[in-house]
């Protein structure tokens, strides 16, 4: 081997990653005995082996070279591992930086550290096999493969100066994520953004098939890299010696590619979108391992893939195990004590440059406050409940695009969506900025430029990666997307918020600012696209999480929208949904009013029933008309005047819900009411009537352990749905007004003759709307207008 220009040797840059595989390899099989210093037994073996081998040592070899340049050039880099079950690899690495021991000071850098450092990994309340959030320097978990890029890049938007060496898994390059977020090149500005440095670590084999890319031919490969915009350099081989030559020559080139990028566009003005650099990395799958287990090929095949030896079932594996544990001569790379030799702890980059404490990958440490103008600001007009309005998105636009001034300078707050931001009526914010686009542009696109505060690329999966990629390294944002839709990122959704869920646990991790979904475009109003939009079960999903983690919220109108938003941009470590409508729709709070309510997030609209009204006695009402959601509370309120103008006896008590977490007990959230708080609202023992957003049985299961469950009456989305009009909408799954008024009839017997003639009449309607809306393709005239207007047409 030879000496590079920076100094470093090539052999000494060989045992650091002998070293690190050795940390693996003894990561996934030993309990005892870490530096070998008797024959090893069956007794210093786990006794249950959990982990894997075969993407391990590539990735550690990578980590050496970066180290290598890192030091070189003084880089600002932190590591992303795509493949899953790298945990291996990160951890060993943290721990050579010595990283991990300052982190976990019980993990000392001795022989006793090293013992704990191999019985944690795997192992019953120990750490993941994963680049998990426990490992210092981890921004991204790779349990679930396909992200490792897209979290990349929202990595460095708006971080000039950083790097983000992520390496790419050939088997996770086959997930549609990952194969798309080859085009977030597209979307990068060399001027004010950092570089993703993409290292396609192509080893062959997933669990047990080869992969894609490994059995396409070089040139053909070469051709799809170079197609999707970027420059490939093949590092490519398996003798260490001339791999290891290879790889700092091939770093070298990528790091000077990459500063020369730069260069242009910062000193010279230069906007011809660069095609960036990256590496391929061709070497096999489980290198250094044993080749050949019980007559099989284990290096370079799939059989490498996690553990290739099982000692306690095969005695002849114990002997392959310290063979293959020596191979790495231990002796040459630790003393005595256990300590990494100091010529080689001499090859890590210090303090704040090693990736495994490069604060980008601690978020929070870098967090600062959103500068926020005062949301009041921006209220509609509510002269009286009901007056018209104008979309409460179209809202709630003006405040967002003066978020994105007000912290333009600042560079840390974007909005993410899939080619929705206007559809969802957010087109305000391109008066104060655009689209991120660095591909080509023609004379008729609009608000597209190298620079923007939205992101827009029509994949969830990458709008989803981009922003938590952007929130790990310490920034603010806003993820914009129809309801139906935010389904395709459930799975992502789920990652991140057991993120925020482990993270909260560790005290080192510090908090960073909340993942909001604003989901526009919802299910009561899909006029022209139909059934394949019309989904509110993202709530559903999103209340299977951690209480501590997860907020639901549901403004009525455009005041508590604002008064809901710019909560959520100030919140930490919380996943936000927020669902609004963008449609013109009435108002029913003035500003006061509205961030009063939303800071209680449940109350009685006293001004909407007539439990409180001249002449009513006092004591429960004989109905509590319940909703939530902006549809759901225009047909309550609708029903409640129907209610009030044909049985003006009946008392009703409307409730408005905002925050649903309301709903549970405080046992179970620490938003939920008391049990007497719950009981004063919706009483002990009168119907309630609950017109609810999404899936009717949410409701049931946020309060079937409250005093009255067995009175309320839950009606929501039902799964029926068509391209219909918005009442129709609600017709067809029960929700609509008229549906509303003859339940409550049914749960009140007493109303007698009068009750049952209005169930008549409205049952009459529902058949004159059917007929109507057939005949002219709109909602009856009189159900445009949220007042009930009498019992005739």
């Amino acid at each position: 081997m030879n000496n590079e220009p920076d100094g470093t040797s090539l052999e000494l840059l060989d045992a650091y990653w002998r070293a690190a595989n050795f940390l693996s390899v003894g990561q996934i099989f030993l309990w005892d005995n870490p530096l070998l210093k008797r024959p090893l037994t069956l007794t210093d073996v786990k006794p249950m082996l959990l982990g894997h081998w075969g993407t391990t040592p590539g990735q550690n070899f990578i980590y050496a070279h970066l180290n290598r340049v890192i030091k070189a050039g003084n880089l600002d880099m932190i590591y992303v591992s795509g493949p899953g079950h790298g945990g291996p690899a990160v951890v060993g690495n943290t721990y050579l930086e010595g990283t991990y021991s300052e982190v976990y000071p019980d993990i000392s850098r001795d022989e006793a550290g090293l013992k704990k450092l191999f019985r944690q990994f795997s192992f019953p309340g120990g750490i993941p096999s994963h680049a998990s959030l426990e490992c210092p320097g981890s921004i991204h978990e790779g349990g679930e493969l396909g992200y490792s890029l897209s979290h990349s890049f929202g990595a460095v938007f708006d971080n000039p100066e950083l790097i983000v060496a992520c390496v790419v898994g050939d088997g996770e390059a086959e997930t549609g994520p990952l194969a798309t977020a080859w085009h977030s090149n597209k979307f990068l500005d060399p001027a004010t953004d950092g570089a993703v440095l993409p290292i396609l670590h192509l080893n062959g084999y997933k669990i047990s098939n080869p992969t894609v890319l490994a059995r396409t031919t070089h040139q053909e490969l070469e051709q799809f890299l170079r197609g999707c915009g970027w420059t490939p350099i093949f590092v490519e081989g398996h003798a260490p010696a001339t791999m290891h030559a290879l790889m700092a020559a091939a770093l070298d080139q990528a790091v000077l590619g990459i500063q020369r990028i730069q260069r242009q566009a910062r000193q010279h003005g230069q906007t011809e979108r660069p095609r960036w650099p990256m590496i391929v990395l061709n070497s096999p799958k489980g290198w250094t391992g044993p080749k050949v287990v019980d007559g099989e090929p284990c290096e370079g095949n799939f059989r490498s893939h996690q553990v290739p030896l099982h000692p306690a079932e095969h005695p002849g594996h114990l002997e392959l195990l310290e063979t293959w544990l020596r191979s790495y001569r231990p002796q040459e790379l630790f003393d005595e004590q256990g300590r990494l030799k100091p010529e080689l702890a001499a090859l890590a980059p210090s303090g704040q440059r090693r990736m495994g404490a490069n604060p980008h990958a601690n978020g929070g440490l870098l967090l600062r406050d959103l500068h926020l103008p005062d949301f009041r600001a921006y209220a509609a007009a509510v002269p009286v409940p009901g007056a018209p309005g104008i979309g409460d998105t179209r809202v709630l636009g003006p405040f967002l695009r003066d978020v994105a001034k007000l912290n333009d300078a600042e560079r840390n707050f974007r909005i993410f969506g899939p080619d929705e931001t206007v559809s969802n009526g957010l087109a305000a914010v391109f008066e104060a900025t655009n689209r991120q686009w660095d591909a080509a542009s023609a004379a008729a696109d609009q608000w597209l430029a190298p620079q923007g505060r939205v992101m827009e690329m029509l994949s969830e999966h990458q709008c989803e990666g981009w922003l938590e990629g952007y929130l790990l390294t310490g920034r603010h944002g806003l993820f914009n997307c129809y309801e139906a839709f935010i389904h395709i990122v459930d799975s992502m959704f789920n990652q991140h918020a057991k993120w925020l869920k482990v993270s909260a646990e560790l005290p080192w991790r510090h908090k960073i600012a909340s993942l909001n979904y604003l989901l526009a475009s919802h299910v009561w109003r899909q006029d022209h696209n139909g059934f394949t939009h019309q989904d509110p079960g993202f709530i559903d999903h999103v209340v299977n999480k951690k209480a501590e983690v997860v907020r639901v919220y549901l403004p009525p109108d455009a005041n508590c929208l604002l008064s809901v938003m710019d909560h959520c941009l100030r919140s930490r470590h919380y996943v936000n949904v927020v669902v609004a409508g963008k449609h013109p729709a009435p108002q029913w709070l003035a500003m006061d009013a509205a961030a009063a309510h939303c800071a209680a997030g449940i109350g009685i609209w006293h001004w909407a029933g007539n439990e409180s009204a001249e002449g009513a006695s006092k004591g429960d009402p004989d109905v509590v008309m319940a909703c939530c959601g902006d549809v759901p509370t225009l047909e309550t309120l609708a029903a409640v005047q129907i209610l009030r103008t044909e049985l003006p006896d009946l008392r009703i008590r409307v409730v408005n819900v905002v925050d649903l977490m309301k709903l549970q007990p405080q046992s179970e959230h620490p938003h939920g009411l008391s049990d007497a708080d719950f009981d004063a609202l919706f009483t002990q023992g009168k119907p309630v009537i609950f017109a609810f957003h999404g899936y009717p049985w949410l409701i049931h299961r946020l309060a079937y352990r409250r005093t009255n469950h067995h009175n309320l009456h839950v009606r929501g989305y039902k799964e029926e749905g068509t391209i219909t009009t918005p009442f129709d909408m609600t017709v067809l799954n029960d929700l609509d007004r008229f549906h509303l008024v003859m339940d409550t009839v049914d749960r009140l017997p007493h109303t007698g003759a009068a009750g049952a003639a209005l169930k008549a009449r409205l049952a009459a309607k529902l058949v004159e709307h059917h007929r109507y809306i057939r005949e002219h393709g709109q909602d009856l005239p009189e159900v445009r207008n949220w007042r009930w207007k009498g019992g005739k047409s």
